[in-house]
């Protein structure tokens, strides 16, 4: 082959890092958001809370700081923000001729901030208990029934009889399947030989493990366990026994006039035995399920106003932002030292990032606004009167794209 040279022309479409920012703040969710802002705080110099003011834009033009602004939009228009103000000495200082417009097109903003960093306090929540949050795995039924196995002397044929019933249980401690299907499953073990006999002891250990009624093939099956385990001096325990082996379809049925006839009782009576059964629990694997503490904390506010319904975003999740104008202020003209353009380098940073939040916000809001107008007869009404609406539909109204709408949308 012989060697050439060739000129191509072609375009292509490159993101450039502060557009790459904006997208992943996006689609954040407001806890994931607070993460990403207080390590920003922590990475960057030039970013600092406002917390002396109450409203971002009291006192903008003397303080020379940016602050994020905070939205409010009803359904009848979009209300534009105003534009950050500056001192005229800190204008100065920081739009300087020697800071970049952006950053080289190869730099990851992952390089600068690390969305992995976590921290144990929200920022202006001083409610948030950072201990509470933590990721632990929850005990399960499973997690309990094996360890009540683990502290009782088995064989290892009972064992694994044992572990392939608690495999089969439900959430709400039920046998899903057969035992004839539990000793096929054993069955095909080369160095078991299991009998129904044995499947059947080892349910009956399983049974009467924590808690009562585990393991049990139906409902009637489970009552009687938790019968079984109450003193023989409770209070109707023999006629309770009665109805659940042999009238439980009636009293599903509330039947009660033919209970009352069958088992001889008084209204009175046939009242007390069914409140003792209704004190059993049907589900009994409920009560050691545990899940994950999940915090729910809203975007956006609907509250409605003089006969309109108004948007509002929560505050609570975006706390105030500003330049630090100390630290800007040591920024020096013509100076190409490391220092210098290390923090040259940290305020184009933290404009960026303000910029991006402000734009997070702002789009959030607009989503919003529209959906609510969208949906004002299920705000009116209720859910019979809620419309079908798909991403296609807002960004059409809003002129943007699909992807945009699923980022907002997406956990919020």
């Amino acid at each position: 082959m012989k060697a050439s040279l060739q000129l191509k022309l072609g375009q292509r479409l490159t993101m450039t890092p502060q557009l790459q920012q904006a997208l992943r703040l996006l689609q954040l969710s407001s806890m994931e958001l607070e993460v990403e802002i207080q390590d920003a705080l922590d990475s960057n110099m030039m970013l600092e809370l406002d917390e002396e003011h109450s409203q971002p834009e009291t006192n903008n033009e003397t303080s020379g700081e940016e602050t994020v602004a905070v939205e409010t939009m009803d359904v009848n228009g979009f209300e534009e923000p105003s534009p950050d103000k500056h001192s005229s000495e800190t204008e100065t200082d920081l739009n300087t001729d020697n800071i970049p417009t952006e950053l080289p097109v190869d730099t990851v903003w992952e390089d600068i901030y690390d969305s992995d960093t976590t921290y144990s306090k929200a920022p202006g929540n001083s409610d948030y208990n950072g201990v509470e949050n933590q990721y632990t795995e929850g005990r399960t039924l499973s997690n309990h029934l094996l360890w009540q196995l683990n502290l009782t002397q088995t064989s290892e044929n009972d064992r694994a009889i044992a572990m392939a019933i608690i495999d089969a249980l439900d959430n709400d401690g039920y046998l899903t399947c057969s035992l004839d299907d539990i000793l096929a499953s054993l069955g095909s073990e080369p160095d078991m030989k299991v009998e129904m006999d044995e499947v059947e002891a080892v349910l009956r250990l399983v049974q009467s493990m924590e808690p009562v009624g585990v393991a049990s093939r139906d409902l009637q099956e489970c009552l009687s366990l938790q019968l079984l385990q109450c003193s023989a001096d409770t209070p109707w325990l023999t006629a309770a026994s009665e109805l659940v082996n042999n009238y439980l379809h009636l009293l599903g049925g509330h039947d009660y006039n033919r209970l009352l006839r069958q088992m001889k009782l008084s209204r009175k009576q046939l009242q007390e035995i069914v409140l003792f059964i209704q004190s059993l629990n049907p589900r009994p694997g409920n009560q050691i399920q545990e899940s994950r503490i999940e915090y729910i904390v809203p975007d956006v506010f609907v509250k409605k106003h003089k006969n309109t319904w108004k948007v509002e975003l929560n505050v609570e999740t975006m706390p105030k932002l500003r330049i630090n104008s100390g630290y800007a202020k040591m920024i020096k003209r013509a100076d190409s030292s490391d220092d210098n353009n290390s923090l040259k380098s940290h305020l184009q940073e933290a404009r960026w990032f303000i910029k991006s939040l402000h734009s997070r916000s702002k789009t959030l809001l607009r989503v919003a606004t529209e959906i609510v107008e969208r949906q004002r007869a299920f705000f009116d009404y209720g859910e019979e009167a809620m419309k079908p609406l798909v991403l296609h539909d807002i960004a059409e109204s809003l002129s943007l794209h699909e992807s945009t709408i699923s980022r907002v949308t997406t956990r919020k």
